[in-house]
């Protein structure tokens, strides 16, 4: 459930001209230079159980439970998501149709795609659509955050042209 705007009102200053109107300052920028990420998994324990690990890395993090909360956060975000931990399997998503969909509207935003289900046709496909990586459940959080760290400092697209390969990812370019 979204959180109310925080909303202000603006003291009355000599000439003002009469009482001031609220300011949303819900979509504010926020001065941090924390890098952004944005968790996507149905899985309450383990979105909170990566959002917590992230958090505690010093990341602004993000949540969304389904591809369309995902989509919201994106578009609404005044400052560009860094990167996008995304599951592959969602309530309103079953296919990689998100992953597109995510790269076209935040293309600056790296991917890295969860899944249980990596077949090597998912696997190629992903990394087609621009996915970062893709990483196999089970797999250790602080490993995650470890291969976070290191998408961060990827521009998107280099990793195609240079063939970078991330730290330990099971899958990846």
């Amino acid at each position: 459930m979204p959180t109310p705007p925080f909303r202000a009102m603006r003291k009355r200053v000599d000439g003002d001209g009469g009482d001031s109107e609220p300011r949303d300052f819900s979509r504010t920028e926020k001065k941090s230079s924390a890098p952004r990420i944005l968790v996507v998994d149905d899985e309450p324990l383990m979105r909170w159980s990566l959002a917590q690990t992230l958090l505690d890395c010093g990341y602004e993090v993000s949540e969304a439970g389904d591809g369309q909360t995902a989509l919201h956060r994106l578009n609404d975000a005044l400052v560009p998501i860094d990167v996008v931990v995304l599951d592959y399997q969602l309530p309103d998503s079953n296919d990689l149709k998100l992953l597109s969909t995510i790269r076209r509207i935040s293309p600056r935003s790296q991917v890295i795609l969860m899944t249980a289900f990596g077949t090597p046709e998912v696997v190629s496909d992903a990394q087609q659509l621009g996915a970062y990586c893709v990483v196999r459940k089970p797999f250790e959080l602080n490993d995650l955050a470890a291969l976070v760290q290191h998408v961060g400092c990827v521009p998107a697209g280099i990793l195609s042209r240079a063939g970078a390969q991330p730290p330990d990812a099971s899958t990846a370019r």
